[in-house]
């Protein structure tokens, strides 16, 4: 797609506190072990062919830059277009909804006045989900809609997530907290360039607010269409759902899904050896990356690179990030663990289905 170039917004945090998100923002979570969530926002883009991609960024960015650099590993580090990286809001926004801030996008003006492109697509990185945006381009050109909103119907209640009120496929309202079966907003959206500068002006006053929060009262004028999206999808907002997610992918059929052969999920690379399972470990239904080595058991579980279960060590229902090491004897079951932890040898680290056990980063 020449005549389109990307906005990613990663300027925005948690609602929930959570450890998980104390030092980084939700746009860097590992997930599944070898990916970032980012990964998936970026790999949406590129895979539909755009090649100019912007990234707004929070103050703590350190692991985002960390991750992507210049965007080699997507195929952006490149002389025409590549990945820009623009700056945020001081502290970002945790109100609920806002993750498209007008005062973001307007700070980063000189990013769309520069482009020669016809539309954008915005984009946040808290929805794992894996779609080719062609069909989406396609579908607002052929609309004539001034903005395509990308939804799914919502199969839960989620105060997080935002819901639109819908004649038809006409947007006719916005609102925070989606109830099931309401047009779940899946953070993407598709628009021209020219009308997006014509807005800096019309909602110039209300710079502060989220871009649909400021279009409130003009979906009689701007006409808002939505694309629904019927293929799996995540949100990520809290422990509970970033918990959930992870498990998903043990189910063979999800993964099959959003991992096609012809559309890959890119992430950045890792020049680490194979997973080696030593004699006597149990592993079961499990996804195990790379550099890992397993002496114990495993079951129902996701454990990140480099990750080592000692024998007599026990891993069940849990995702246990990057570096982690589980000593002999110890028990991990219904937690999240994340990166750089040794638990010690005859240590339980115990939550329940309905309330996961978080243990932070460690600082060491």
């Amino acid at each position: 797609m020449q005549k389109v170039i990307g906005l990613i917004t990663c300027n925005y945090s948690a609602k929930a506190a959570s450890p998980l998100t104390e030092n980084r923002p939700i746009s860097s979570l590992p997930f599944l072990g070898r990916y970032r969530l980012v990964d998936f926002a970026l790999s949406n883009l590129v895979n539909a062919g755009i090649r100019t991609v912007g990234m707004v960024m929070p103050y703590n960015y350190r692991s985002i830059i960390d991750h992507v650099e210049s965007g080699k590993d997507w195929d952006l580090d490149r002389k025409n277009g590549g990945l820009f990286v623009l700056p945020g809001s001081a502290f970002g926004t945790s109100r609920t909804g806002a993750r498209f801030l007008l005062r973001d996008l307007v700070h980063n003006k000189v990013f769309f006045t520069r482009s020669t492109s016809d539309y954008v697509i915005f984009s946040s990185a808290n929805f794992v989900f894996n779609m080719d945006f062609n069909e989406l381009y396609r579908a607002h050109v052929e609309s004539g809609a001034d903005i395509t909103v990308l939804t799914a119907s919502a199969p839960r209640a989620d105060e997080d997530v935002v819901a639109f009120n819908v004649e038809g496929n006409r947007v006719t309202g916005v609102h925070n907290g989606v109830n099931f079966g309401d047009a779940a907003f899946l953070d993407t959206f598709i628009m021209s360039r020219q009308l997006l500068l014509d807005m800096f002006d019309w909602y110039a006053p209300t710079d502060y607010l989220d871009l649909f929060e400021a279009m409130a009262g003009d979906f009689g004028r701007v006409n808002v269409q939505t694309y629904n999206f019927s293929g799996y999808v995540a949100p990520i907002f809290n422990k509970k759902e970033y918990f959930s997610a992870n498990m998903d992918f043990l189910d063979p059929a999800v993964s099959d899904e959003v991992f096609p052969v012809d559309r890959f999920i890119k992430t950045k690379a890792h020049d680490t050896p194979p997973a080696k399972f030593e004699i006597g470990s149990r592993v079961q239904n499990s996804r195990i990356s790379s550099g890992s080595r397993i002496y114990g058991t495993v079951c129902d579980s996701v454990l990140g690179r480099g990750v080592i279960v000692e024998a007599g060590a026990t891993v069940r229902n849990s995702v246990v990030m990057q570096s982690c090491i589980i000593k002999s004897g110890a028990r991990v079951e219904n937690a999240i663990v994340d990166r750089n932890n040794t638990v010690p040898a005859g240590t339980e680290l115990r939550g329940t289905p309905d309330d996961v056990l978080v243990k932070e980063k460690s600082r060491d």
